[in-house]
């Protein structure tokens, strides 16, 4: 959308044409492959957005809400869909596989974008680390003699050779993950409309009374619907990888657009229409529905074999999870090296485009849990999960920032932008909004208060880093911004500009 300060008053004809004389002087093999396809994008996102945060963590909210959790989702749902308009915008107008770090650096300074860029990369790593963990703890169950270490390193190894094989490869295998999970929540709502209404023979059906037979609708207040959201948002982490893929994707700018409107309806039935089955099928106190919900539902349809059904699409969701945040993980750290904020050998490609480096160094921390699931398995799912329980808000706030400051500059020189933010600027404000009574609520909740000023601590000391970085990188003469575009000011002279070649300017 907009350069900072410092490319703001360059030549505005050379520097729409710098960019495309950088990429013409590149082959295919030394930049980012444009090989996604808007079906693959889509499908992305919608996969990003079904994983085991709605399987499993549904029945949690339940526990703390009651029926009331479907407005937990509705807050949660509207919030997920405004960031998702913000970052099409932004992706639409510049695609970048820094994505939401370079509309940060653009809108408030280099430091800005290289504090949230490496924030979600560790965010990502550590993720990647409780996938691989959660679907080897299952899988284990199912195989008494292979320890749980093994698995985790099976599925380790298996990902990342996918993600080594190039972005279409990845594309293919992201995009039938995300068709199984899809699949399987489209059967979970028909089987649970069949139970509402009656039509599975020989089954009683609980009608809708459970919404409103134990202690009412809300049966804990607003409190239990504020204490649900807090859960209820970890739930939509991954949508944003969307931004990160558009930039290689075949025509950005339309495929960010299709990705977003196709995912935005599909969210909300999902979710809300999942979580509506549950609540109505079962009382919401009933332990079942924490243990697992999806699975307590089918239960009543006397279905053989559910408990193994439910476990085999659970494993396939965090599978799925951990393919697409090592590529989320390992694009973000290629963008800060791009930008001198990692180290350069970050930029390394391999003949099919894909930044093997920064692949194996995202899947690192993962490989290093593999010996903590022998050593302790039970306990490292929850000290990884309690680790990344609050980056959402200072990601989602950041983007909602970025998007008010970035449009509104835009607006002031004339740009058509090809994927406006409706509403802008209230829809924006109404986000951001909806983002400081989250943090208002989390700070009265003693657990998530601890999460949440974790986070901000981790983030504040990324920041220290990043600053000192950037200040480093100054008296060297480069602009860490004007290398977003593959550009060198006059001061980085002599200076190899690293430029991806995916980078357009508008």
């Amino acid at each position: 959308m907009t350069s900072a300060s410092a490319s703001e008053n360059s030549n505005p004809h050379e520097a729409a044409r710098e960019p495309q004389a950088v990429a013409g002087q590149k082959s295919d093999a030394h930049h980012l492959q444009r090989s996604l396809t808007p079906r693959q994008l889509a499908m992305m996102g919608l996969g990003g957005a079904i994983g085991a945060g709605l399987f499993v963590g549904s029945g949690q909210a339940i526990a703390v809400a009651g029926p009331a959790v479907i407005v937990s989702y509705a807050v949660a749902g509207l919030l997920v869909i405004l960031v998702l308009f913000m970052l099409a915008e932004m992706a639409a107008a510049d695609p970048q596989s820094g994505a939401f770090s370079v509309y940060a650096a653009k809108a408030f300074g280099a430091t800005a974008g290289a504090t949230l860029g490496w924030f979600y990369w560790m965010q990502l790593v550590i993720v990647i680390a409780a996938e691989a963990t959660g679907a080897a703890a299952i899988v284990a169950a199912w195989t008494p003699g292979i320890p749980q270490g093994v698995w985790a390193l099976a599925f380790m190894v298996a990902f990342t050779l996918i993600n080594l094989l190039g972005v279409r490869r990845y594309g293919s295998f992201e995009f039938w993950f995300a068709v199984l999970k899809v699949a399987a929540i489209i059967g979970f709502l028909a089987l649970g409309a069949a139970l509402l209404f009656g039509l599975i023979p020989d089954v009683p059906s609980p009608g809708l009374s459970n919404l409103v037979a134990h202690d009412g609708f809300a049966p804990t207040g607003i409190l239990g619907i504020s204490a649900a959201l807090l859960i209820v948002m970890f739930s939509f982490g991954g949508t944003e990888l969307t931004a990160i893929a558009a930039a290689e994707t075949r025509d950005p700018a339309t495929s960010i657009r299709r990705a977003v409107r196709s995912v935005l309806w599909r969210i909300l039935l999902f979710y809300i229409g999942s979580v509506f089955v549950i609540v109505a099928a079962l009382p919401w106190m009933d332990p079942a529905v924490v243990a697992g919900p999806f699975a307590a539902v089918l239960a009543l349809t006397n279905i053989p074999g559910v408990d193994l059904i439910m476990s085999a699409i659970i494993v396939i969701a965090l599978l799925s999870a951990l393919n697409a945040n090592l590529y989320g993980a390992s694009r973000m750290v290629y963008s800060l090296s791009e930008r001198r904020f990692a180290p350069r050998g970050m930029q390394r490609l391999a003949r099919n485009g894909t930044p093997t480096v920064a692949v194996l160094v995202s899947v690192g921390v993962g490989f290093l849990t593999v010996i903590f699931n022998f050593l302790a398995p039970d306990a490292v799912l929850p000290t990884l999960l309690n680790i990344v329980g609050s980056t959402l808000i200072v990601l989602w706030a950041t983007v909602t920032a970025s998007q008010l400051v970035l449009r509104r500059r835009a607006d002031a020189r004339g740009e058509t932008l090809t994927a406006r933010m409706p509403g802008f600027p209230w829809l924006s404000i109404l986000a951001a909004v909806i983002l400081v009574v989250i943090v208002v609520l989390t700070m009265l909740n003693e657990g998530s208060r601890e999460q949440l000023l974790a986070t901000l601590g981790m983030t504040a000391v990324i920041a220290v880093a990043c600053a000192l970085t950037n200040r480093h990188l100054r008296r060297q003469g480069v602009d860490p911004v004007q290398l977003l575009r593959g550009e060198v000011n006059e001061g980085a002279a002599g200076t190899e500009a690293p430029g991806s070649g995916n980078a357009q300017k508008k």
